[in-house]
C-alpha cells in the first residue's frame, strides 16, 4: 500500500507493474485475507497500525478481485484504467511533432513489439500493454532466477526506456505541464 501510493506519484509504470504483482500475490494466497495476514503481512517489519492499514488495503483489493472476476487471472479495473490512460497518452505523443525523442524511442521498440506479437502476444492488445507484459514476464523470470537471453535483455532495456519516458510524460500531464497540441 505504501509502496503503491509512493510509486503512483513518482513512476506510473513501476506502479502498474507493482500492482500486477500485488494481484498475483492475492491469487497466490487464494484471495484469502486471513492467509495474507498470517503468511505474508506478518513478515513485514511494521507497527500494528500500519499492518492493519495494509490488511484493510489487501481486503479491499480482494473484494475487487472477487467482484470483477479476476480470481484466476486478468487485471483489476483500477489497473486497466491506468493502462488505458497510458495507451491514450502514448497515442497522443506519437501524434504530436513536439516529442521526437519519444517517437524515436518508440520506433526502436516497435520491432520487438512486432516480434512479441508474432510469438503469441495478443494482436488486440495495445503496443504499450505488450511492453508491460514483456517487462512483467521478464521480472517473473528473474524472480525465479531463470536465465534471460541477451536479445531479450536488450529488448527489455529499450522497452523500459520507452515506458520510463511515457511515465515521465504521464506525470507532467497530471501536473498540467504537458502540451500535446500541434
Amino acid at each position: 500500500m505504501y509502496i503503491s501510493h509512493d510509486l503512483r506519484k513518482k513512476n506510473i509504470a513501476e506502479y502498474l507493474l507493482y500492482m500486477w504483482q500485488v494481484e498475483d500475490i492475492i491469487r497466490a494466497y487464494g484471495c484469502n485475507l486471513q492467509r495474507i495476514r498470517e503468511e505474508y503481512l506478518s513478515r513485514f517489519d511494521v507497527d500494528e497500525e500500519k499492518r492493519e492499514e495494509l490488511s484493510d488495503w489487501y481486503g479491499d483489493l480482494i473484494r475487487m478481485t472477487n467482484q470483477e472476476g479476476c480470481r484466476e487471472g486478468g487485471h483489476l479495473q483500477i489497473n486497466k484504467l491506468v493502462m488505458q490512460q497510458l495507451c491514450e497518452l502514448h497515442d497522443q505523443l506519437l501524434g504530436c511533432s513536439k516529442y521526437p525523442f519519444y517517437s524515436a524511442e518508440y520506433y526502436k521498440v516497435l520491432p520487438f513489439i512486432v516480434e512479441l506479437r508474432h510469438k503469441g502476444s495478443s494482436q488486440d492488445e495495445h503496443e504499450i500493454e505488450t511492453c508491460f507484459n514483456a517487462l512483467y514476464g521478464v521480472m517473473l523470470l528473474r524472480l525465479q532466477q531463470k536465465a534471460v537471453s541477451p536479445d531479450t535483455t536488450h529488448a527489455i532495456e529499450e522497452m523500459t526506456t520507452l515506458l520510463g519516458m511515457l511515465s515521465d510524460y504521464f506525470l507532467k500531464d497530471k501536473e498540467g505541464n504537458l502540451k500535446i497540441e500541434d
